[in-house]
């Protein structure tokens, strides 16, 4: 398949350890793209972002968890740079190469991580009910707390179950994007972020969230 870097092709596995990605791997799947696994069971759909072949973005796949904490195991996904977890049904997927946002008043998160690094989040509600009554753009001028955990942080915006939740790396480019199902924040924690921040400090942060 065309283009197709954030796909894992049929390759052995053993039970605890995937085998290792290589960038050279990831490029050459960029370039020549290999064929979908016919019928495979636990592959999931993702578009492809527009600039999924910017190099850096094989740098965050590569770094990558297996897992985003208990019941979100890795998936297959069937275009470059994308990645995805959990229930094939109701995946969190992540694609890299997303629209870089600029200067914004949209609801910005920072999250300090137990390593140290700060990853900033724009934060959107995909479908924000009628009668909800408060959500992220109810305080346009809002920003996160740069000393917020990442509990306190997102999960402080996120109403359990109302809706889908999309993450965009803010001040970095390429943009990261990660979706998160209703059915998800209904039942965890959106904390398990915290997991993707060792690849997403695969990109340089030329700004914060203010």
């Amino acid at each position: 398949m065309p283009g197709a870097a954030g796909y894992r092709g049929p390759v052995s596995r053993s039970p605890r350890r995937r085998p290792a990605r290589t960038a050279a791997g990831v490029a050459a799947l960029a370039l020549g793209g290999v064929p979908l696994l016919a019928g495979c069971a636990s592959t999931v759909g993702v578009a492809v972002a527009p600039d999924a072949a910017d190099p850096a973005c094989a740098r965050v796949v590569l770094a990558l968890p297996e897992s985003l904490g208990d019941g979100l195991q890795e998936l297959r996904t069937t275009s470059q740079a994308t990645w995805a977890w959990g229930d094939p049904a109701e995946p969190v997927t992540l694609r890299c190469g997303v629209a870089v946002p600029g200067p914004t008043t949209e609801q910005c998160v920072t999250m300090e991580t137990a390593s140290g690094t700060s990853i900033d989040w724009l934060v959107q509600a995909d479908a924000e009910p009628a009668d909800a009554a408060t959500g992220p753009d109810d305080d346009p001028d809002a920003t996160g707390d740069p000393s917020a955990d990442p509990a306190s942080g997102a999960d402080a915006l996120l109403e359990p179950g109302s809706s889908d939740w999309t993450f965009v790396t803010y001040g970095r480019d390429p943009a990261v994007e990660v979706h998160v199902p209703a059915a998800v924040v209904a039942e965890r924690s959106t904390s398990f972020l915290d997991a993707l921040s060792p690849a997403i400090a695969q990109v340089e942060a030329t700004r914060s969230c203010l």
